[in-house]
């Protein structure tokens, strides 16, 4: 039998071990980013976006790699939500200074039929010439919405072409390595937005 002594240090040694883990983890969480915004870190949405842009290009997320990148669906007919939502990513891209031109904006429309290619552009100028508007058809873009499980339907007068569309009323931001990681519902202020884009852009 060892001596009760040998027992004290094997004792005191595990003590001072989990003492040692649990301050190792202590930092991790601290240098762990905390969000504003809705963490979805580890979601599958972005891999199937392939749509052309108002120029006819077809894009992808790939496109936009080493930039953070800020996904909205919306029409350019939206009477408040959309154009308020481009506004504050306008602002966003303000509120990042230097950094703000690592902050890609992609609008994809879910009323292909009215948004022609030039009214999407000239949508797009509005807010910010650099924002990308991508178009797709009615096939392409339900399976887009499906993917990153976004709502859309028509309401109104449809047959007279003067109806309008509900639309999930929030949007995803992709990080540089093109990896989902915030979900942004409407509502949110620049400000708070904004301080999670950097994170994002410094590597968080």
């Amino acid at each position: 039998m060892p001596p009760p002594h040998t027992d004290i240090r094997h004792a005191m040694l595990r003590i001072l071990l989990l003492a040692a883990a649990l301050v190792l983890t202590a930092c991790a969480r601290d240098d762990a980013p905390h969000f504003n915004t809705t963490d979805v870190t580890g979601s599958a949405w972005g891999p199937g976006l392939k749509l052309p842009d108002a120029h006819g290009k077809e894009r992808t997320l790939a496109d936009f790699k080493g930039h953070a990148v800020a996904v909205f669906f919306g029409f350019t007919q939206c009477p408040d939500v959309c154009p308020t939502g481009m506004l504050m990513l306008s602002e966003v891209v303000k509120k990042l200074g230097p950094d703000g031109d690592k902050l890609d904006v992609i609008f994809v429309t879910v009323d292909p039929n009215r948004d022609t290619p030039e009214l999407l552009q000239a949508y797009m100028n509005a807010f910010n010439p650099r924002f990308v508007a991508l178009r797709g058809t009615e096939e392409q873009t339900a399976a887009i919405a499906k993917e990153f499980k976004v709502f859309y339907e028509k309401r109104g007068d449809v047959a007279g072409g003067t109806y309008t569309m509900d639309h999930t009323a929030a949007f995803f931001i992709f990080d540089p390595q093109g990896r989902a990681r915030l979900f942004v519902r409407h509502g949110e202020t620049p400000e708070r937005v904004a301080q999670d884009v950097k994170q994002l852009i410094d590597g968080k």
